[in-house]
């Protein structure tokens, strides 16, 4: 094999290697991310429809204030509740607020899942030709299905 086609291999394959492979595992890794933010979000839709549904208007509750130590909670009106919205902020919102707010959230999310899911493909993609250039520069046979 001559100098020039082994070192056209060694670039693709440092390029699958040192730049496809770890944006891979990121765009994965935010992916994740987003579907974690995505069951909060669907987990707090279900609570809230819960209250409404059992028409809750307070309720006892053990609150985590840190390092998984909790305490007792007494929320005397549950028609208000403290929503994160980022950064650290809390909104107070009622039910109805809340519930849309939370769509909106969640129409967003899903967005984000598909963009994501669609870098992920991309890249896929690219690994698969980079791979492929590298067999015809080997010249392997395709192998047969």
């Amino acid at each position: 094999m001559d100098t020039e086609l082994s070192e056209e291999i060694k670039t693709l394959e440092e390029f699958v290697e040192g730049r496809l492979k770890p944006n891979l595992v990121r765009a994965i890794a935010e992916r994740d991310k987003v579907f974690e933010r995505q069951k909060i979000f669907s987990d707090l839709r279900k609570n809230i429809e819960n209250l409404e549904k059992n028409t809750v208007t307070s309720m006892r509750t053990l609150v985590n204030i840190g390092a998984e130590i909790y305490t007792e909670a007494e929320a005397p009106d549950t028609q208000h509740i403290f929503v994160e919205v980022g950064h650290g902020f809390y909104v107070e919102f009622t039910w109805a607020e809340a519930l849309n707010y939370i769509a909106e959230r969640e129409k967003l999310l899903s967005r984000q899942i598909e963009e994501y899911t669609g870098k992920i493909g991309a890249i896929k993609v690219q690994i698969k030709v980079a791979l492929e250039a590298i067999r015809k520069l080997l010249n392997i046979p395709d192998a047969e299905l």
